[in-house]
C-alpha cells in the first residue's frame, strides 16, 4: 500500500526517481513494471504496479462502448496508458504528452493512494489540499452512505 506525499524532483529527461522505501515492494510486485495514465477528473497523473492496472482493464472492458460516457472513460484511461517501467536506479520515464497534460515541469509531488501513486505539479497539489481543507472545514461536501460510516 502507497501512501504520503513526497516533494521530488523531474530530471531533465523527465524521469521521477520512485522513493527509496516503495522500490522492493514495486520489484516485488511487478517487477518494476508500472503503467502512467492521466486522471480524467484532475490535473494529475495516476501510476499503477502493473498487476493493478490489469484489475482496471478489467473493469474498463466490461463498460460499453456504445454509452458515450463509458466509451470516453475507456478513451481518456486506455488511450493515454503508457508503459513506464522502473530502471535499476528506480527512476520511471514520465511521457512528454502525460508531463504536458499534468503541467509537470521540475517540482512534483509523488502521492501515495493505496493501490497506485498519483503525480502532481509541487503547486497545483498545494492549491488542490489548501481547497480540500477548506471545503471540509466548510462543510461543503456531501456525505456518502460510505462517508456515513467511516470514522477516524
Amino acid at each position: 500500500m502507497f501512501r504520503g506525499a513526497n516533494a521530488i524532483n523531474l530530471d531533465s529527461k523527465g524521469r521521477l526517481a520512485i522513493p527509496t522505501k516503495y522500490r522492493q515492494s514495486i520489484l516485488d510486485d511487478c517487477d518494476g513494471q508500472l503503467i502512467c495514465t492521466i486522471d480524467s477528473k484532475q490535473s494529475c497523473l495516476l501510476l499503477y504496479p502493473l498487476p493493478e492496472w490489469e484489475e482496471i482493464e478489467i473493469k474498463l472492458l466490461k463498460l460499453s462502448s456504445m454509452i458515450e460516457q463509458e466509451s470516453r472513460l475507456q478513451r481518456l484511461l486506455l488511450g493515454n496508458a503508457t508503459d513506464s517501467d522502473m530502471d535499476k536506479n528506480g527512476r520511471v520515464l514520465v511521457p512528454p504528452p502525460l508531463r504536458q497534460y499534468a503541467k509537470l515541469d521540475k517540482s512534483i509531488m509523488l502521492v501515495g493512494k493505496l493501490n497506485r501513486f498519483e503525480i502532481w505539479d509541487a503547486a497545483t497539489w498545494t492549491a488542490q489540499i489548501d481547497a480540500d481543507v477548506a471545503t471540509e472545514r466548510a462543510g461543503g461536501f456531501e456525505l456518502t452512505e460510505r462517508l456515513q460510516d467511516f470514522s477516524l
